[in-house]
């Protein structure tokens, strides 16, 4: 009986700590996408993977009420705008933060390649803006100050990311009337890791670039998604991580961002190693770059 009792106890705690709140991005109906009989797909492998996202969500990961910072994350998960890498660059990373006192939200977001969306460039930073302001609307709730709310993004998630830090003004809802899209959009700070930045075809990932934009894009929108070519003065201090023998996203995508950010004077900090390639998350085993979480949780909880 009392292995019963403390067995019970033992699941009731786990399932505590454990279970995590998800909240959908638009309960007053997903805009910018029409009615369909498309499901999501959820392939559970090595890692989690999302494809086919239609109805977006935030889940929501808060550290011990004992050592919270008041400090907030939205994670934006890669996979080349085509899947969501789930868990290996969304939720396993939300925990790591709630160890450090950051509260995180990891970002379902849509992908550009489903039928179901009207106008497939502008869901994603549809979906960022609104999470980045329900976390705003919510702060006193999840113990977040509104004022220290970052946006994180990997690979493809790095280019969602850079382009809320740097089109957080664009009005994707031309038409709402709800007042949570009055809310500021503008991430007060960036982490960009192994990130897509550039559209330009000598240095881009043609694969996110197809999904978001399309083989047949304009100059002009090549130009628009380059987020290099975005930065101004406002943009958001940033941390910026890649691997000198990335084969997937070239190293230059991150050097452009620093060097966009330097000549506008934007505070920033940039990690580069050797070796790693791309998509390790983590970096369980990846030998010295398994220290970067620890640069990044440094620069995050000394940003004033």
């Amino acid at each position: 009986m009392i292995r019963l009792f403390v067995c019970i106890m033992l699941l009731f705690f786990y399932t505590e700590v454990s279970s995590q709140e998800i909240l959908p991005l638009w309960p007053e109906g997903v805009p910018n996408q029409r009615e369909s009989q498309e499901k999501e797909k959820r392939i559970e492998t090595d890692i989690l993977r999302i494809e086919n996202v239609q109805n977006p969500t935030l889940e929501i990961y808060l550290p011990a009420k004992s050592i919270r910072t008041g400090k907030a994350v939205l994670i934006c998960p890669g996979g080349g705008y085509r899947i969501l890498a789930y868990d290996w660059e969304g939720t396993d990373f939300a925990k790591a933060l709630n160890a450090k006192g950051i509260a995180a939200f990891v970002l379902k977001y849509r992908l550009p390649n489903s039928p179901s969306i009207i106008e497939p460039k502008w869901a994603p930073l549809q979906d960022a803006q609104r999470a980045i302001r329900l976390i705003r609307k919510h702060a006193q709730k999840w113990d977040v100050n509104p004022d220290q709310v970052g946006v994180m993004g990997f690979s493809a998630g790095g280019h969602l990311a850079s382009t809320l830090g740097t089109h957080y003004l664009e009005n994707t809802l031309p038409n709402s009337t709800n007042p949570i899209d009055q809310i500021n959009a503008r991430p007060d700070f960036l982490a960009l890791l192994y990130p897509v930045i550039t559209f330009d075809k000598k240095h881009y990932h043609g694969g996110s670039k197809n999904s978001l934009i399309g083989k047949e894009a304009t100059a002009e929108q090549i130009k628009y998604f380059s987020n290099n070519l975005q930065v101004k003065a406002t943009t958001p201090p940033t941390f910026l991580l890649h691997s000198a023998d990335d084969k997937a996203v070239p190293v230059a995508n991150s050097l452009l961002f620093y060097e966009a950010l330097i000549k506008n004077e934007v505070p920033v900090e940039m990690h580069l190693f050797p070796r790693g390639g791309h998509g390790y998350a983590l970096a369980r085993g990846k030998g010295a770059l398994e220290e970067w979480p620890d640069l990044l949780y440094r620069w995050i909880l000394d940003l004033k």
